[in-house]
């Protein structure tokens, strides 16, 4: 007996720190626009409106570059509350249709209507009506790509931006599939692409010449993905309860830091920020590793971990000397981090026999 297929739609506000902007300040409006840091801190765009798009600015663009680019740009720092309040009301809509729903960002989620009755249970007409309160309840636009799994929509979602939307059907996804570039594929970046165009291997239909194993010969385990996805083949379920493997801090600082000492001074600060936002987390974990991040001012960088149960600064300030060793010149950024692994809904009786391990118990946002 055939499954029936399911019914994903992916959403992903339009342009989204930008377009609250917009929506806030009409005099913005159709005015190149980016939301992002100060050049003069070597701030970065978080997001930027289509206008300023057309000057080539882009999302992790510095500041100072994106303004070289077009030097009316307007900048505006981020109000992280306003773009939370903001989606917050767009997940409530989606709310209104489907529970299984699957948040990526604050402005983009999977969600998964294959039993919805709303809007005689059709996917296309729920996500033209989410896209139409969207607009009208929260004063901004959203995408929206609808097809049997959560591949091939989140690639159609971007098929018609802004505020459009673009089905594929379970028949069109064999010839929908084979024209894609490969770098459409999820994990596809820059330097795995390289690697398949010189193999000849530009779109899926190109990708198709190799089997798993040759795949699986050239890209590990990765190979196999890459199999299955260029034929359109993605059976992972929208996920309601997603994991977080990891929590970090770090700051790129205005003056590059001259030396270890310099870096040192700074931990007690990022140490204290990564602290704050473990303890406003919202499901338990315990953490597994720690791990520190340095920038060179050449662009350079270099992480370094440990095994660890928790996040003492101790073991962040010889991280970081052994992080600063590799390079030995001055510093940009430094990150703290911690890597997480959920706890077991009961306790193990294993633990009881290590009463010095230690589990932070986590909350997630």
């Amino acid at each position: 007996m055939t499954a029936t297929p399911r019914k994903i739609i992916h959403c992903d506000c339009d342009c989204f720190y930008a377009s609250i902007e917009m929506r806030d300040n009409p005099a913005y409006a159709g005015k190149p626009l980016a939301v992002g840091g100060s050049p003069e801190r070597r701030g970065v765009v978080a997001t930027c409106n289509y206008e300023a798009r057309r000057f080539g600015i882009h999302s992790a663009m510095p500041m100072a570059t994106a303004l070289r680019h077009c030097p009316h740009l307007t900048v505006v720092f981020p109000r992280m509350e306003r773009y939370r309040e903001a989606s917050r009301a767009v997940h409530r809509i989606f709310r209104d249709y489907t529970a299984l729903i699957e948040p990526l960002s604050l402005d983009e989620a999977y969600l998964d209507v294959t039993e919805a009755t709303a809007c005689q249970g059709s996917a296309t007409l729920i996500a033209e009506e989410i896209r139409r309160r969207v607009r009208e309840e929260v004063g901004i636009t959203i995408s929206a790509g609808i097809a049997p799994n959560k591949f091939i929509a989140k690639v159609a979602s971007d098929w018609n931006k802004p505020d459009g939307q673009y089905v594929v059907t379970p028949a069109q996804i064999d010839a929908f599939v084979r024209a894609l570039p490969v770098k459409k594929i999820f994990g596809v970046g820059k330097v795995t692409a390289g690697r398949l165009n010189s193999m000849g291997v530009h779109t899926c239909e190109d990708l198709r010449a190799y089997d798993s194993t040759q795949l699986t010969e050239h890209f590990g385990s990765f190979g196999e993905r890459l199999y299955r996805l260029c034929r359109g083949i993605d059976e992972r379920p929208v996920n309601t309860e997603r994991i977080r493997k990891s929590l970090s801090v770090e700051n790129t600082y205005a003056t590059d830091l001259p030396d270890l000492a310099a870096c040192l001074e700074r931990l007690p600060e990022l140490h204290e920020q990564l602290e704050a936002r473990l303890a406003h987390v919202t499901h338990d974990y315990r953490v597994s590793k720690k791990y520190m991040k340095l920038k060179f001012k050449d662009f350079v960088s270099t992480t370094i971990e440990m095994m660890s149960d928790d996040t003492q600064l101790a073991d962040y300030i010889s991280l970081c000397g052994d992080a600063f060793a590799r390079g030995n010149r001055p510093v940009r950024l430094l990150g703290l981090g911690v890597k997480l692994e959920p706890l077991l809904p009961k306790a193990n009786s294993s633990d009881h026999a290590h009463p010095r391990k230690r589990q932070l118990p986590l909350r997630l946002d």
